[in-house]
């Protein structure tokens, strides 16, 4: 399973998680925390950052 298959999974246990033990708004502003956390990280980097990080994925698909 790839690093970025566990923290979807992570991150979907957790919303669940938010969701069933904390009341209404609170719980959705989690869950939104939770999405976007890794958009944010990925626009704060560079360019060169980005396409660093693209090219590695890219190599990893078929492996």
């Amino acid at each position: 399973m790839s690093p970025l298959a566990k923290y979807y999974i992570g991150a979907g246990v957790g919303s669940l998680l938010a969701l069933w033990l904390l009341p209404g708004l609170i719980s959705w502003l989690v869950v939104i925390g939770l999405l976007a956390a890794p958009a944010v990280a990925y626009f704060m980097l560079d360019e060169s950052q980005r396409r660093r990080l693209r090219r590695i994925r890219r190599r990893g698909i078929g492996s």
